[in-house]
Order: C-alpha cells, then sequence, then structure tokens
C-alpha cells in the first residue's frame, strides 16, 4: 500500500483515507495514526528510522521497544519516526515529495506512548536543519495547521522578547496557540527571532504542533 509524505499536499486522498478511517470505526488523526491506538498495531513497514527522540543514539527495532526510551514528567515516551519513501511511487519523480514532510515542509515526528503502550500524542517540528529556503519559512507551518484545524477557536498568546532578542526580517514571533475539543488538545507553537549574540546567519524560525488526547492532561 502506497502513502504520500504529506497529510495535506492531496486533500483526494486525505478525503478518502479519512472515510475509510471513519467506516473503520476509528479517526484517524495523522496519516493512519490514532492516538489511543496500541503501537504494536502500527504497520512497521509505514514508519522508518525509529529511535528515542530524548536519548541520542538509541535505535530501535520496532515501536513495542517504546520503554528503552526515557519518560518525560507526564509518563510518555518519546520515539522519533519518518516516513518511508520507498511507499511512495511519487518520490522516485521528484525530491519535492521525498523525505518526511508537513504541508511542504520538512519535519521532525516524535510519537509520545505511555506505559501501556498506547499512542497518547503527536509532536510534529519543522527540521531546523532542512534547507535555508525552508528554515526562513518554517514560521509558516503554523498558518497551514490552523487553516487545516479551523481558524475558530484557538486561543493565543505572545510571550515577551527576552533580552538581546531582535527581529528577523522586520519579524519578532514568540506565540502559543491552543484548541480544545472533546477528544483532542492542539498546541501550536511558532518562533521567529534572533538570540542575543547569534550572528545574522543564524536566527531562530520555528513551528511546533503537538496533537494529544483531551483526556490525557
Amino acid at each position: 500500500m502506497t502513502r504520500t509524505p504529506s497529510i495535506w499536499v492531496m486533500p483526494l486522498l486525505l478525503l478518502l483515507a479519512a472515510r475509510g478511517a471513519a467506516n473503520a470505526g476509528q479517526v484517524a488523526d495523522f496519516r493512519d495514526l490514532s492516538l489511543g491506538m496500541s503501537v504494536a498495531s502500527i504497520p512497521p513497514e509505514e514508519y522508518i528510522n525509529l529511535a528515542c527522540a530524548d536519548k541520542e543514539g538509541a535505535k530501535l527495532a520496532g515501536w513495542n521497544d517504546f520503554q528503552a526510551c526515557p519518560a518525560d514528567q507526564m509518563g510518555l515516551h518519546g520515539l522519533s519516526f519518518r516516513f518511508n519513501d520507498d511507499l511512495n511511487p511519487l518520490a522516485a519523480l521528484s525530491d519535492k515529495y521525498q523525505g518526511t514532510k508537513l504541508g511542504g515542509h520538512p519535519v521532525l515526528l516524535t510519537g509520545l506512548v505511555d506505559s501501556s503502550g498506547a499512542l497518547q500524542g503527536i509532536r510534529i517540528d519543522t527540521d531546523p536543519n532542512a534547507r535555508p529556503f525552508w528554515r526562513k519559512k518554517a514560521y509558516l507551518l503554523a498558518l497551514i495547521v490552523r487553516a487545516r484545524y479551523g481558524e475558530g477557536g484557538w486561543t493565543c498568546r505572545e510571550a515577551e522578547p527576552h533580552e538581546g532578542e531582535t527581529p528577523v526580517g522586520g519579524l519578532l514571533i514568540k506565540e502559543r496557540c491552543e484548541k480544545r475539543s472533546e477528544r483532542r488538545h492542539l498546541v501550536l507553537d511558532r518562533e521567529v527571532y534572533r538570540r542575543a549574540g547569534q550572528p545574522l546567519s543564524d536566527f531562530v524560525n520555528a513551528t511546533r504542533f503537538i496533537i494529544e488526547q483531551t483526556t490525557y492532561r
């Protein structure tokens, strides 16, 4: 079975996938991943390069090895993973479809797994090592996320810049937005600024998006 590398690039395929998930009695949160599902049921060929997100160099043979990763203060084990390009025929045709991307943006993915082996959250970060073109646009992924989940219902707040932090290209953004439903808590952070002492060629430009079960916190 083939997959596309982004959940929002091809609306028709997404619609068909959503209908299939609904028919199966479960709504997918990210591709074919649904919060609350057992990691034992995640197709092993779909996602590759499994490793502990917070333990450098700790590679995993499969999702069932989640306990090898340290738990955070919520008791969740973070597992990094990537899309498998071998299952995407478009990846061989264009680098546009290669790699792990969301809305066209290169991203880093982390699954958050509880002690029972249930997927409780998915964290998506723009890749800080992406090409400069994408690094400069990383904050724009937050706008794609908001459009995808609806503009209404978000509660946003802007943090004050720390001493020495300056704008990048006229922008200084340190924003956190949250949205809740009966099923999900969405957390969306975006930042654009230059830290004190950073050279002109370096800067902070990032989006972080977390999907988690409302009942877990």
